[in-house]
């Protein structure tokens, strides 16, 4: 699973301590360290439908959960 986000957003910083408490496996992609984090994260983004929302109210929409399988997710708590 890939975990993209930031240390500098609250959620992002209790999705990884609550999926580290769990023992879940993830790769955690930082979109405020690295530019081509953010540019894959803005096109995930930009074209899923699961973000309209998030574009609607003026939101990041991280942390970004996507599974192995291509599934993205806005909720960690059903991976823990």
């Amino acid at each position: 699973m890939i975990i993209y986000g930031s240390d500098l957003c609250p959620d992002c910083i209790n999705c990884k301590a609550d999926l580290d408490k769990a023992g879940v496996a993830y790769e955690y992609r930082s979109i405020t360290e690295h530019l081509p984090y953010m540019k894959e994260f803005l096109a995930l983004r930009d074209r899923e439908e699961l973000f309209a929302p998030v574009r609607e109210a003026g939101y990041i929409g991280i942390p970004c959960i996507q599974t192995e399988d291509g599934t993205l997710s806005l909720s960690w708590e059903q991976f823990v």
